[in-house]
């Protein structure tokens, strides 16, 4: 038993880079195909350059209103992330609690989160503490289920091993089941801070007056597609960025962990 991480701990390839960037470009090459074959109006849909002229005419206001979405989703991604966690290494360690929970944070999971967020708009206003909360409600759930999927995963033989060594239950956490829940781990936090930047969306289009959500729905109100589209550009670029960097800190976990 040596607690390595089961998974592959190789780092990156240029593959996984060039393939997702080649596609995007092909993308916008139809796009731009498109747009100029069927000589598309550009208030119903603009061409590639006009989004990115409106990216580049104002470089301020999408920087200013990526970095308040940003702030959102590290705010109540922490708050549902942190939460997760500590629920699901509780139902690992208390099977009590598990029988209690579990069946209710599966059922739950699959509801549709945007209905919680009227009842957070009574009690809470509509302040950003509503849209920390609701961020942190939409990321809680994969990560508590995910993490505790991969605690289990610890085989009973280790766990009896260490307790015939005296092992206590920190030193069984950090020394055994933590390094085996590793992928699910990564899995749950992946899950969360995609939904994060969804949930940060919905929350600026309730009760935020900033945020690449609020542009979006700004754009919409007045008809300006080459708005909404920018916004959304900017906003996969912010998604894509905590992916990515998550992905990053998991090829370099790993393949520290596997004696890479």
């Amino acid at each position: 038993m040596n607690g390595r991480v089961q998974g592959s701990g190789s780092p990156v390839r240029a593959a996984d880079v060039a393939l997702p960037l080649g596609g995007l470009l092909a993308a916008t090459g139809a796009w731009w195909a498109l747009v100029a074959a069927l000589n598309v109006p550009s208030y119903l849909l603009p061409p590639p350059d006009a989004v990115a002229a409106v990216i580049v005419g104002n470089p301020g206001l999408f920087v200013r209103n990526a970095v308040a979405t940003a702030e959102k989703v590290a705010l109540g991604g922490s708050v549902g992330i942190a939460g997760g966690f500590v629920l699901a290494v509780a139902i690992a360690r208390l099977p009590w609690l598990r029988r209690a929970v579990y069946p209710y944070l599966v059922t739950v999971r699959v509801l549709p989160k945007i209905a919680v967020a009227p009842l957070l708009l009574i009690y809470l206003g509509t302040g950003t503490a509503t849209a920390v909360v609701f961020i942190g409600v939409i990321a809680f759930f994969p990560m508590v289920l995910s993490t505790a999927a991969g605690l289990d995963r610890t085989p009973t033989e280790h766990r009896d091993l260490l307790r015939s060594v005296d092992a206590g239950a920190l030193d069984t956490f950090l020394r055994l089941e933590l390094p085996y829940a590793v992928p699910d781990l990564f899995a749950g936090l992946k899950q969360s801070v995609t939904l994060a930047v969804i949930g940060a969306v919905v929350a600026e289009w309730l009760v935020a007056d900033s945020g690449l959500g609020f542009l979006i729905l700004l754009g919409s109100e007045n008809v300006q597609v080459d708005l909404m589209l920018a916004a959304l550009t900017v906003l996969v670029a912010l998604g894509l960025s905590l992916y990515g960097l998550l992905v990053l800190v998991q090829h370099r976990f790993i393949w520290t962990q596997t004696g890479g």
